[in-house]
């Protein structure tokens, strides 16, 4: 029998499966969930909860339910088992390419790049600045857990989602939805990009310094410390993308 991930259910997570909007129903659960797995708030090799349950918590039909999984099957998101210990699982997908990531890479212009950084700066700076207000000190261990894992990861895909999954929980701890969907989206506009970055193993470790800095400034409650931190984070991140997008 395959075992089966347990996660904890954190802010971020949460998020993942609040109500869709009643717009477009089956594209919004494909876009909710493939984000989320994309990202990797979701883990490979995850069991999502049962279609009733898992229908009723995004706020939708099973029809719906159902077409929506079918699409991120065809995607190769999600894997169905039928039988016994069956259900659909999260299927982690690989990681383009240097070669494909800098191509896209020069689909953007460095006024789009920049654009992209001020639009996360804002997004992430207002999130620590809510969490300083709204989190208790054992709120930010998941903050703190996922800190460490950046430390640890080897390859770049697996920096490059924790990366991004930091500042998605970032938003959960501001405890806003709207933040923390926001953030999701915007991940998975740049979250491939980082792994152009985030080979050099000293920027990750400043990356890592840079994050364990914002989550002591919210514990501390430093409303504007805590923002600019998180601002000077994503916005050294975006400028590296744009000098390389300039050399490409």
């Amino acid at each position: 029998m395959v075992a089966v991930k347990q996660p904890t259910d954190g802010g971020a997570r949460r998020a993942v499966f609040a109500p869709v909007d009643n717009r477009a129903r089956v594209e919004a659960v494909v876009h909710r969930l493939g984000d989320a797995i994309e990202l990797g708030l979701l883990a490979d090799g995850e069991q999502l909860p049962g279609e009733s349950e898992l229908a009723g918590r995004l706020g939708v039909s099973t029809v719906t339910l159902r077409e929506a999984l079918m699409a991120l099957r065809q995607q190769g998101l999600v894997t169905t088992r039928r039988g016994r210990g069956g259900g659909s699982f999260v299927s982690l997908p690989d990681v383009p390419g240097e070669e494909r990531l800098r191509a896209r890479l020069r689909g953007w212009s460095t006024e789009e790049l920049r654009d992209l950084g001020d639009h996360w700066a804002a997004l992430s700076g207002t999130a620590a600045r809510l969490a300083t207000d709204r989190t208790e000190s054992g709120d930010l261990a998941q903050l703190r857990r996922t800190v460490e894992e950046l430390t640890l990861a080897e390859d770049v895909a697996a920096r490059s989602r924790v990366y991004g999954r930091f500042h998605v929980e970032l938003a959960a701890a501001a405890q806003s939805a709207r933040l923390t969907r926001e953030q999701v989206a915007l991940q998975t506009e740049i979250g491939a990009l980082l792994c152009l970055v985030l080979g050099d193993d000293e920027y990750r470790e400043e990356v890592a310094e840079r994050h364990r800095s914002v989550i002591s400034a919210v514990q501390d409650g430093a409303h504007e410390t805590a923002r600019t931190l998180a601002e000077r984070c994503v916005r050294e991140s975006a400028a590296r993308l744009i000098a390389l997008r300039m050399t490409l």
